[in-house]
């Protein structure tokens, strides 16, 4: 495989071309600045305190006193001392204003759970860098990039948040998350009850580690997407993969294919079309991610249902190479294209600068681990075995470091977490990381809510007119949990006193 990221995506679960932002000076650890920030629609969107808390860089050791500071965002506005309640959101991998003004859910359900919005952001990523801008220039700087370190973080914010706060002490704290965010919800409701009373993990693929699914269920979930949005359009993105290959033989053919998919740079080798076809599945992928029913911008400005936008120009899989591959550039400018700004394709990018690349390349080589194949048949895409050799080796290149397949499995319990309590798990059946994640209940209190008509974590987005009845019935269902939650944490006080 070209890149060793290429299908490590989690968004996000991502695999970004960003590059990490070093952080200004910081301000005071408490800063009360105020920050509204704007929606690419050009409307007010959220209004929120930026704060910063000195956080250990490694709670599990007691040599050093190694410090940084963690930024997190408080919203207050609908927060009642009274009967209220804390959203937390667990930050996953990436700037932590991005995932809060694109966690709508939170805004629109703070008021009737008279809750504080709180989101942390995850160490090493926006401004978060325990080692500054030498956070990520070796593994022994990195050794402290892992989940443990990161949920160890939340707790120890949220118990200085009580602790500081006036009338956050006795209020129920609930974590909330989405992707790898809604994973280390699930996480820190496992590792931590006693500080979080329950968890919304959405689309939080948990079980897409091992061999606890197959390794092919994310590429042919991607496949029914495109299948379903339009008659040959994943028979015309499956024979694509060919006649790239037989344009690829001969110079002439590599300069017809840099000019006709618009490419910023001109392919030269072999190394290069392995990146330019790892580069259009990667388009696929996240199209599959954010088949959104709206306008949306949350990886690349897109229109509603993309995908059937997309598989409008991938009618016919019988053409000749040359109109097959010209229909799939008119397809790649759907996702890339859509403003109509763009003056080349830059296959070094796929998404919003806003997600950490870096990070999550260090997490996938270590304890993320999440195996991937596709066989050209079940799905849309070459074949490619999983192969945790290569994949080892390929991590020790980039990093220093060697993979550990099975710790996560260990570390938080694999299909073992019956023992648990308060989890919603929420899966759209449109989202490829639904294959890894909760689809049925497993306990009264350790739930599913599968949304058909949902792609990735539709159901922490803001509210839309356009929303499907299905994603109304998933909110309004976690919204009862969590009430549930909050009715029973103060149930249990009034017993204690």
């Amino acid at each position: 495989m070209g890149r060793p990221t290429v299908l490590l995506l989690l968004l996000t679960f991502l695999t970004p071309g960003a590059a990490i932002r070093v952080p200004p000076a910081m301000k005071a650890l408490s800063s009360l600045r105020w920050s509204t920030s704007f929606t690419s629609r050009g409307t007010v969107a959220k209004k929120y305190s930026i704060n910063y808390i000195e956080q250990k860089v490694n709670h599990f050791g007691f040599d050093a006193d190694e410090t940084f500071k963690q930024r997190y965002l408080i919203a207050d506005e609908y927060w009642k001392k009274n009967g209220g309640s804390i959203l937390f959101y667990t930050g996953n991998e990436g700037d932590i204003t991005w995932f809060c003004n694109n966690t709508g859910f939170m805004w629109d359900v703070a008021a009737q759970l008279k809750a504080m919005l709180v989101f942390a952001e995850h160490r090493y990523y926006g401004e978060s860098l325990p080692f500054g801008n030498k956070s990520f220039t070796d593994s022994r700087h990195l050794d402290f990039l892992t989940s443990e370190q990161a949920l160890a973080d939340f707790a120890v914010l949220i118990k200085h948040l009580k602790k500081t706060i006036p009338g956050a002490k006795n209020q129920p704290v609930i974590a909330i998350g989405g992707s790898y965010g809604g994973m280390l919800a699930a996480w820190f409701r496992m590792k931590y009850p006693h500080i979080v009373v329950g968890a919304l993990a959405a689309s939080a693929p948990i079980w897409h580690f091992g061999n606890l699914v197959p390794c092919g269920v994310f590429m042919e979930i991607v496949t029914k997407d495109f299948k379903r949005s339009g008659p040959n359009c994943s028979e015309t993105i499956r024979n694509s993969w060919d006649a790239i290959n037989r344009f690829a033989r001969t110079g002439a053919g590599l300069r017809w294919l840099s000019k006709s998919l618009g490419l910023c740079t001109a392919l030269t080798n072999t190394q290069d079309v392995q990146n330019l076809k790892a580069w259009i599945s990667e388009t696929w992928i996240n199209l599959a991610m954010v088949d959104y029913p709206y306008e949306s911008d949350f990886l690349q400005p897109l229109p509603a249902w993309p995908i059937k936008v997309v598989c409008q120009y991938l009618k016919n899989p019988s053409v000749s190479d040359a109109q097959l591959l010209q229909n799939i550039f008119q397809a790649l400018n759907v996702y890339y294209n859509y403003s109509g700004q763009a003056n080349c394709l830059n296959i070094s990018e796929t998404t919003t600068s806003s997600l950490g690349t870096q990070g999550w390349s260090y997490q996938a080589c270590t304890e993320m681990v999440m195996p991937f194949c596709t066989n050209g048949i079940d799905d849309m895409f070459e074949p490619h075995s999983w192969n945790l050799r290569e994949f080892s080796e390929d991590c020790f290149k980039q990093w220093g470091v060697r993979p550990r397949p099975a710790w996560i499995i260990t570390m938080y319990g694999g299909k073992n977490i019956s023992s648990h309590t308060n989890i919603i798990f929420s899966n759209g059946e449109l989202d490829p990381w639904s294959g890894g994640g909760v689809t049925k209940d497993i306990t009264d209190t350790l739930v599913a809510i599968t949304i058909p008509e949902g792609a990735h974590h539709l159901d922490l987005r803001a509210r839309n007119a356009f929303d499907p009845t299905t994603v109304l019935l998933a909110r309004s269902l976690e919204v009862r949990h969590m009430k549930q939650w909050i009715r029973d944490f103060y149930a249990n006080q009034r017993k204690k006193h």
